[in-house]
């Protein structure tokens, strides 16, 4: 078993820092970017961080107005070790949690039936349409519920994934949306299937997704400090990371023992 991310050696970790033109940049990048910053072409930047294939081709920082999950925390003069909302980025790493877990034998394969990781919820498999529901559908975001992220500003309560942290009950409001079209049949951004996804691996390991995370991803890739949000009912939301993330977590696992650089 053990399938947790691991270094195939020391010394691949680490980027190999070189000139722009060296991969096929144009050697004025950096410039032409500082430019766009200034001229406000582009706004409220934070940082910049470009690799191919395990160099480093750019790593650029800038202040700017910064908030954690809606709090606002003013002008941030953000260097590589400062903590970032990874916002969306967090459900690709959720997923990747759920491979190691799986690697591991701690939850059920995306086949299973969904509503046996929710028992507590068996009442809503009343409905065909839900009781036909995988994990692979959580996986996918192919649930075919009512959701809707992308018409609606994270501003306003009526957007779902707001609604589902201001829910008293988080898993029952995204277990209990109404199904409006076949399950499986097209994908539909839902952060609520990525909630589920969590409960999925922390009941499946025993323990928060964040520590998880440390233990099995974030510690041997080698990232530096990382907090997850949660919400006030202490539900895990999103994570935040530095700038570090994409130079020490660039290799993702490229074989099917979870090497990563090799």
């Amino acid at each position: 078993m053990g399938q947790s991310i691991r270094p195939s050696g020391p010394a691949e970790a680490e980027w190999v820092a070189v000139s722009l033109s060296e991969p096929g940049f144009k050697s004025d990048l950096e410039a032409l970017l500082d430019k766009a910053a200034a001229e406000k072409r582009v706004w409220n930047l934070h940082g910049v961080v470009i690799g191919r294939d395990g160099r480093l081709v750019l790593e650029r920082y800038f202040e700017g107005e910064d908030n954690a999950r809606g709090t606002p925390l003013g002008k941030v003069a953000f260097k590589a070790d400062t903590l970032h909302d990874l916002r969306s980025v967090s459900k690709g790493i959720v997923g990747l949690l759920y491979g190691i877990a799986l690697g591991d034998g701690k939850v059920p394969p995306p086949e299973a039936t969904l509503f046996a990781s929710f028992p507590e919820y068996i009442d809503l498999a009343a409905d065909p349409a839900r009781n036909r529901w995988t994990i692979q559908n959580v996986l996918t975001m192919t649930m075919g519920t009512d959701w809707d992220e992308l018409g609606v500003p994270y501003t306003d309560p009526a957007n779902s994934e707001i609604a589902m942290d201001m829910a008293p009950d988080r898993y029952r409001f995204v277990l209990g949306a109404p199904v409006v079209m076949e399950p499986g049949r097209r994908w539909v951004y839902n952060g609520g299937a990525t909630a589920l996804l969590a409960r999925i691996i922390e009941r499946g390991t025993g323990k928060p997704l964040h520590a998880f995370a440390r233990e099995t991803l974030f510690d041997p890739l080698e990232i530096g400090p990382t907090e997850w949000f949660t919400d006030d009912h202490g539900e895990t939301i999103r994570v935040r990371a530095a700038y570090d993330a994409a130079r020490s977590g660039a290799h993702w696992p490229d074989d099917a023992e979870g090497r990563y650089a090799g």
